[in-house]
């Protein structure tokens, strides 16, 4: 995931973030209380880093782990830091597959512009 630099986000960018739509977030929300994303007169939604924090867990545990939403809340009531650890940890090997696949690319066009199998 890339650094949270601001303090707000609207749903969409949230749903670019996180890789679910829109729809997904605002049924979470009903689902996990924990994720409260302020609104303005206009209903709009601005979610803060800590929320999509919080959005990154629940995506981990339902996701990647494929627990059913009553089974995520209860291991997030239960152990939320430890979610938080393993939900970052996961992330972070994501993007390092995802540097190395990068790389790996780069090699094989080289190759083929080279001539070399």
């Amino acid at each position: 995931m890339d650094s949270l630099d601001k303090k707000y986000y609207k749903i969409r960018e949230v749903s670019e973030i996180i890789g679910v739509p829109p729809s997904t977030l605002r049924f979470w929300e009903k689902q996990f209380p924990s994720i409260s994303p302020k609104r303005n007169s206009g209903r709009t939604r601005y979610y803060t880093p800590g929320d999509i924090e919080r959005i990154q867990m629940i995506h981990y545990l339902l996701k990647d782990k494929g627990l059913k939403i009553e089974a995520a809340q209860e291991v997030l009531a239960k152990n939320p830091h430890g979610v938080s650890k393993r939900a970052k940890v996961l992330e972070r090997l994501r993007l390092v597959r995802d540097e190395l696949q990068s790389m790996l690319d780069a090699i094989d066009d080289r190759r083929r512009r080279h001539g070399r199998p």
